[in-house]
């Protein structure tokens, strides 16, 4: 009589966890199973587990880092917002076209990078590829494109849109 046979019925196995004994019984006490079949199993158990725990640990450390686009190791970019948020303070209004923002780490640099503009209120769409800037008065647009230069960003186009109204 092999020891698992003799241990089927205990619910932990000297050495062993409690669930993986529970594993290991049951897989035991199928019909036809064998001793090397139920290491078998076992250890494709276990190879399971640690893939699943891998791939979750894997997703969580990306979230935590900012993703691929902008290197695997490098944090979320921060939001800074505008220093003024009274949307009535602000009376112009640009839309200006982005190239090179690949993910939502690209677009906080782009918006960070013009709220960091006095008199300037700004908020990018990845999606569309668009910054919508609101202006408390008149700014040359060659400010707004060193602003998303300095970030590492090109400016395709800027639409002026007059005053809000």
């Amino acid at each position: 009589m092999s020891r698992y046979s003799w241990l089927a019925g205990k619910s932990i196995v000297i050495g062993e966890t409690a669930a993986r004994a529970a594993v290991r019984n049951a897989i035991s006490s199928a019909p036809h199973a064998t001793e090397s079949e139920t290491d078998m199993e076992t250890i494709l158990i276990i190879l399971l587990i640690l893939l699943v725990g891998w791939a979750s640990w894997h997703i969580r450390e990306k979230r935590n880092k900012g993703g691929a686009c902008c290197g695997e190791h490098e944090k979320t970019v921060k939001r800074v917002p505008a220093a003024d948020r009274d949307r009535s303070h602000y009376r112009l209004k640009r839309t200006l076209t982005i190239g090179g923002m690949t993910c939502e780490n690209c677009a906080r640099r782009v918006e960070n990078a013009l709220n960091a503009v006095p008199g300037v209120w700004a908020k990018v769409d990845i999606a569309e590829k668009r910054a919508v800037v609101l202006l408390k008065e008149e700014i040359e647009d060659t400010t707004l494109q060193k602003a998303v230069s300095s970030a590492g960003y090109t400016v395709l186009d800027i639409r002026d849109h007059g005053n809000r109204s």
